[in-house]
């Protein structure tokens, strides 16, 4: 039996940058019930708590239950009962000169293709302090338009491709319906399952993930390649139905 169930965040648990429906919030409360959970992105931290943790109706004592790990594993958070808090157990921070190098590349790879937004919806290069995150609309753009500017991810392959050839000692994955993600090699989403591993004293064969960038490429991928049990979904109704289905499994 699987003992932490990980999840992605957009597209995954939710429509891109916001909030789980109550439905998946329900569904979630449920599955604390019978597993762990963890929550792995390339987004924020803040993200993970406005969107997810603070629209699921629990105790602060269901909370240790939850691992979160903002910015694609690179960050890794544990609830601390006795201070009352989220408390951050790692970072694996990005040296100054490493980030105007990723900047640099991101925006002279974006310009170069035409990808770079005249008019964008925020931010289009975000600073995570452990991840680089491109947004070819901006951060703020609404869902419905990031969902329509690459369905196939073929600009962003194309991106990555030109991206990666300006700084090859880097990681560069396709995240989410905009974005690419720079992060050190191997800091990544299966370095966060590997410190989920160690942190917790289980084996590759007690999790599984479920996650909408499984291909070779995406920001996901990395989970698959150290030989977790993964299931691939393309909307957070996908996931919903798979969720039940644990839950009739396990509960029955």
């Amino acid at each position: 039996m699987k003992k932490i169930i990980v999840f992605d965040l957009d597209d995954t648990l939710a429509v891109t940058k916001s909030p789980i429906t109550d439905t998946m919030g329900e569904l979630l409360v449920e599955l604390t019930k019978y597993y762990d959970i963890c929550i792995i992105t390339g987004g924020r931290y803040e993200q993970i708590i406005a969107n997810a943790i603070e629209r699921l109706p629990l105790d602060a004592a269901a909370f240790t239950h939850f691992h979160l790990m903002p910015t694609a594993g690179t960050q890794y958070y544990r609830y601390d009962l006795a201070k009352n808090e989220w408390v951050r157990q790692y970072i694996e921070a990005l040296p100054d000169e490493d980030k105007k190098r990723i900047i640099d590349a991101l925006e002279k790879g974006a310009k170069s293709l035409g990808m770079w937004p005249a008019n964008p919806a925020g931010p289009v290069i975000d600073d995570r302090e452990s991840l680089i995150a491109f947004s070819a609309l901006g951060q703020k753009a609404k869902p419905e338009d990031k969902y329509a500017w690459d369905p196939d991810r073929t600009k962003r392959k194309k991106l990555r491709e030109v991206v990666a050839a300006m700084i090859p000692d880097f990681e560069v994955n396709i995240d989410a319906t905009t974005s690419l993600n720079i992060l050190r090699p191997g800091i990544d989403k299966g370095y966060g399952m590997k410190k989920l591993l160690e942190t917790t004293g289980l084996k590759e064969s007690d999790l599984l993930f479920i996650g909408d960038q499984l291909e070779e490429g995406g920001n996901d991928y990395p989970v698959k390649a150290l030989g977790i049990d993964t299931i691939a979904v393309a909307r957070w109704e996908d996931t919903a139905m798979v969720v039940r289905g644990m839950l009739g499994v396990a509960g029955g």
